[in-house]
């Protein structure tokens, strides 16, 4: 499980995931059971996957999932011992898996959980502004300090030595040791996820997390959304600057440093010891290399390798920018 705060209501009979997604199956034994859905890389036999785009063709080659939600185009790209359910819409297929076997990941009220810290098990051991208040299986270590009108909600991890400042909200959140977090910081809600069906906009469950590595900072006013189908990872030695949005499943690797006002669309893997100047963009699903330079006010629309340096829109090696814009 990549979130270990929210139950796993599996396994669930391939009966009712055939039903749910109204398919017509007879040469398959709908007793099985399925213990779980995952991406094509973490999924093991007897989950289901999905696969929506040839992108990941690679990954489908070699997942292990016994069961996978695609199209009749896209069929033959999964490995041998993975049956296809064949759908027209294969994310809004896969939001209604997901949604059996992780109901409460569909919404994000506010934890009603919460109660003042004044009254938990933090008190004598976490020095603490006012107005902080603590939700439901939060774990915070030694020499901690907490600022002034912060939630700490529920399901939230925070290690040894770390700093969360005022008016931030922390949920579905991992955070390891010596760790930073600045004022008005939004950290562990689920992301822009949606499928517009017609007069609708359908949300479909975030059953990730965010995880901060040691030694990381996060800039003021910055939001970092958990995972949908894996988690948001911020790698150890990373520094956000203010004002910046790191949306779900982005994996950023560590040393990396960001400037203000940067924004990172969903799934995009960046490298290690990265450096992103300020109000760059950077589209989803993207594999940034390590090493890389994107100067501010970029905008990245297509994978960079290692040790290159980009800028402009659409971001482009810095030698090439520079002699097309004499």
């Amino acid at each position: 499980m990549i979130n270990p705060f929210f139950k796993n209501h599996g396994p669930i009979l391939l009966s009712k995931i055939i039903s749910t997604l109204n398919l017509d199956i007879d040469k398959i034994n709908k007793n099985q059971k399925v213990n779980d859905i995952k991406d094509l890389y973490t999924s093991e036999i007897n989950d289901i996957t999905f696969l929506h785009s040839k992108k990941y063709k690679d990954l489908a080659k070699n997942t292990k999932a016994s069961f996978c939600i695609t199209t009749n185009n896209l069929k033959n790209e999964l490995s041998k011992n993975c049956t296809p359910l064949i759908v027209k819409n294969v994310l809004l297929s896969t939001s209604k898996i997901t949604s059996i076997f992780y109901p409460q990941a569909i919404d994000d009220h506010f934890d009603d959980s919460c109660i003042n810290i004044i009254d938990t098990k933090f008190n004598d051991n976490v020095k603490f502004g006012e107005n902080v208040i603590i939700g439901d299986n939060v774990d915070i270590g030694i020499n901690c300090k907490i600022g002034h009108n912060t939630i700490i909600e529920k399901n939230v991890s925070i290690g040894n030595e770390c700093s969360i400042g005022s008016n931030t909200i922390i949920r579905n959140t991992i955070i390891k040791n010596n760790v930073k977090v600045l004022d008005n910081c939004i950290i562990g809600k689920h992301g822009f996820g949606f499928f517009p069906i017609k007069d609708n906009n359908i949300r479909y469950p975030h059953i990730g997390i965010v995880l901060i590595e040691d030694n990381c900072e996060i800039g003021c006013g910055a939001t970092i959304d958990r995972g949908s189908m894996s988690n948001t990872v911020i790698g150890k030695n990373t520094y956000l600057d203010n004002q910046i949005h790191i949306a779900h499943n982005v994996k950023i690797g560590e040393n990396t440093i960001i400037a203000g006002q940067v924004g990172i669309a969903g799934s995009t893997v960046i490298g290690k010891n990265v450096k992103i100047g300020g109000q760059a963009g950077i589209s989803g699903h993207l594999n940034i290399g390590n090493n890389v330079e994107i100067a501010g006010g970029s905008g990245v629309i297509r994978d960079i390798p290692d040790n290159t340096k980009v800028m402009g829109y659409p971001a482009k090696n810095i030698r090439e920018f520079l002699r097309d814009n004499k």
